[in-house]
């Protein structure tokens, strides 16, 4: 039986939905009646298509009788997670090529580096940069001449890009190849305290640098779970990853297998059975609910608050922030993965991983079963776990074919629950994420990492324009009491809503010395968002004169999470006045802005009917 929550809230979202859903779904019926691509091209094009192949694969595709399979490719050699992808194009094209078939890297998208750009100018380009990768993945595509897609990204705004532009498309079937995780390095406490130190000025930089190294420290996915590791966790719980592959480490037997097995399993599906799940039968309403209950159920990265919301856009689906709030009032949180405990993806992937998580949740009703996946119908295959099987063609359930891989029930109980819980033994009965309302506007903030006695705070504004000005005056000396940090002028049009991370050191520290602090902004914390209470993605934002833009030094204001309130104490009469007095922005835009100029005419968080945001 479904939770009644979940059928509630997918039935209202389904309602919502039914004319841009029905209009997306139109335009896929559509695509799906055309003649065979490639037999609908001219002879000029397609010599362009076959012009650098070898004469085995122009052979193949002039006969135009086996799939060709488009490789939308984020590698590059500087982002550690995705320098593994280097290899991922040659193995797909010889196992294609075993199948009489035929691969084509069809395009890249580019794969900036949140924890390069952080606190720098190119942080105003991040989050646009998801709406470059989207485009650039549908300019991909555009081509015609493909019959399925294999997307290779891992991190922050990548996956949801790469997942937005291919839904433009989404009469092909498209599956995600995940990477995995580095090997864990230093633990994740002992690196933030030493953040916390530098912050201080007890360590030097050298000190820093050493630890920021022995954490970040070789090819794969950064180990805590911030954005990068709950795309891979939203990935699978939505079917668009084999089961089981989503934390398995670059570089091993496995990983390997388990990527040559998706490839055999999309050609076999092509070629033999004829029975492949298109995108857009895959991503429906209930996949987005159940990619929501997985978020909430492991406390991941607030960004998902709106990349989700973007990624339902693009599939004819309106979801909004409170349909995220409703869901987070029963969800259960299940993980305990750093920033929200001390354990990594790794431990959570020993302690039982997607396969027990899945199980848990279906068990009690809390996941959409009757889904399509890209191995067949329902979440049952989603329940097991990979591993190698040397000496059989064992495959798992929905496949067909030979594979390294086999797939095995995961286990009955969690390996650590002090990582990974049971169900009924739940870390919290409530999810990780809330939205905040009240005369502030609308925000939402991660509570799954802090303590309930710091979910209110209820204290004086100290009002700052960036994070570097609240860095300065840390360093002055004049943070030592309570009180909220307003960061102002950091919302979508303002500057891209960059990562405000340089925060956390100052405003932990400033906790762990015993003083009630809290976050309010129109920016972001992401995936890393940490102890301190912080109501981010604020809407409206302050350069169209949202509450933010009226604060003043001293204002009190509240922020309770419980309550999901967030209000500043002054009354309507003195904000009206404030309004008049509102003086242009004092933020100056960095090297992005040239770039940026068109993406802030058309992006707005206070017109939320139409924005990517999706609030009510």
């Amino acid at each position: 039986m479904l939770h009644p929550r979940i059928q509630e809230v997918t039935e209202r979202v389904i309602e919502r939905s039914k004319e841009t859903r029905q209009a997306y779904l139109d335009r896929i019926a559509h695509a799906k009646k055309q003649t065979r691509v490639r037999a609908g091209l001219g002879c000029g094009n397609i010599a362009h298509v076959m012009a650098a192949c070898s004469s085995d694969d122009k052979a193949r595709l002039k006969a135009d009788e086996q799939p060709n399979l488009a490789i939308i490719n984020a590698y590059n050699d500087m982002l550690s997670a995705h320098v593994p992808y280097k290899e991922y194009p040659d193995l797909i094209k010889t196992i294609a090529t075993k199948y009489d078939a035929t691969a084509q890297v069809a395009g890249g998208v580019p794969a900036m580096c949140d924890g390069v750009t952080q606190g720098r100018d190119g942080m105003e380009l991040s989050l646009f940069s998801r709406d470059v990768i989207a485009m650039s993945t549908a300019v991909s595509l555009s081509h015609d001449v493909f019959d399925g897609v294999f997307c290779l990204g891992v991190c922050d705004k990548i996956v949801p890009g790469l997942l937005i532009g291919a839904l433009s498309f989404g009469h092909l079937p498209t599956y995600f190849l995940p990477a995995g995780p580095m090997q864990s390095g230093i633990p994740n406490k002992e690196k933030a305290r030493v953040r916390q130190k530098f912050a201080q000025g007890l360590v030097s930089r050298e000190e820093l640098l050493e630890a920021e190294s022995a954490s970040y420290h070789s090819a794969g996915t950064c180990t805590f779970y911030g954005t990068a590791n709950s795309n891979q966790m939203l990935m699978e719980i939505m079917g668009l990853h084999l089961p089981g592959s989503s934390f398995i480490n670059p570089y091993t037997e496995l990983r390997d297998g388990l990527t040559g097995h998706a490839v055999e399993t999309m050609l076999k599906q092509l070629i033999d059975t004829k029975d492949a799940n298109c995108l857009a039968d895959v991503v429906s309403e209930k996949t987005i609910i159940n990619g929501l209950v997985g978020l909430l159920s492991t406390g991941g990265s607030t960004n998902h608050a709106i990349h989700l919301v973007a990624i339902a856009k693009a599939a004819g689906v309106i979801l909004t922030w409170k349909d995220m709030a409703d869901l987070s009032e029963v969800v259960p949180l299940l993980t305990r993965i750093y920033p929200n405990g001390s354990a990594d993806v790794n431990h959570f992937q020993a302690a039982g991983g997607m396969g027990f998580l899945m199980k848990q949740l279906l068990s009690k009703g809390y996941l959409h079963n009757d889904v399509k996946t890209i191995v067949g119908d329902g979440l049952e295959a989603y329940t097991t776990e990979p591993m190698l099987d040397k000496d059989s063609s064992v495959i798992m359930t929905n496949s067909t074919g030979p594979s390294k891989v086999k797939w095995v029930a995961c286990p009955e109980k969690s390996h650590d629950e002090d990582v990974l819980r049971p169900i009924d033994n739940p870390f919290s009965k409530q999810g990780g994420l809330q939205l905040l309302t009240g005369n502030f506007g609308k925000a939402v903030i991660k509570v799954s990492a802090v303590a309930e006695s710091h979910q209110i705070v209820s204290a004086p504004a100290k009002v700052f324009s960036s994070q570097g000005e609240l860095q300065e005056a840390y360093s002055r000396g004049e943070l030592n009491t309570d009180f909220i940090a307003v960061i102002k002028e950091q919302g979508p049009k303002a500057k891209g809503m960059p990562e405000l991370h340089k925060l956390t050191p100052v405003m932990a520290t400033l906790q762990d010395q015993g003083y009630k602090v809290a976050i309010v902004t129109d920016g972001r914390m992401s995936g890393a968002s940490g102890k301190v209470p912080a109501a981010i993605h604020l809407a409206p934002e302050a350069v169209e004169g949202g509450v933010i833009a009226k604060i003043h030094e001293g204002d009190l204001v509240t922020l309770d999470a419980p309550a999901g309130v967030l209000k500043v104490h002054v009354s309507d009469e003195e904000l009206a006045k404030r309004e008049l007095q509102l003086s242009q922005p004092s933020q100056t835009y960095g090297t992005g802005r040239e770039l940026f100029a068109g993406f802030r005419n058309i992006v707005s968080s206070a017109d939320l009917g139409a924005s990517a945001f999706g609030l009510e």
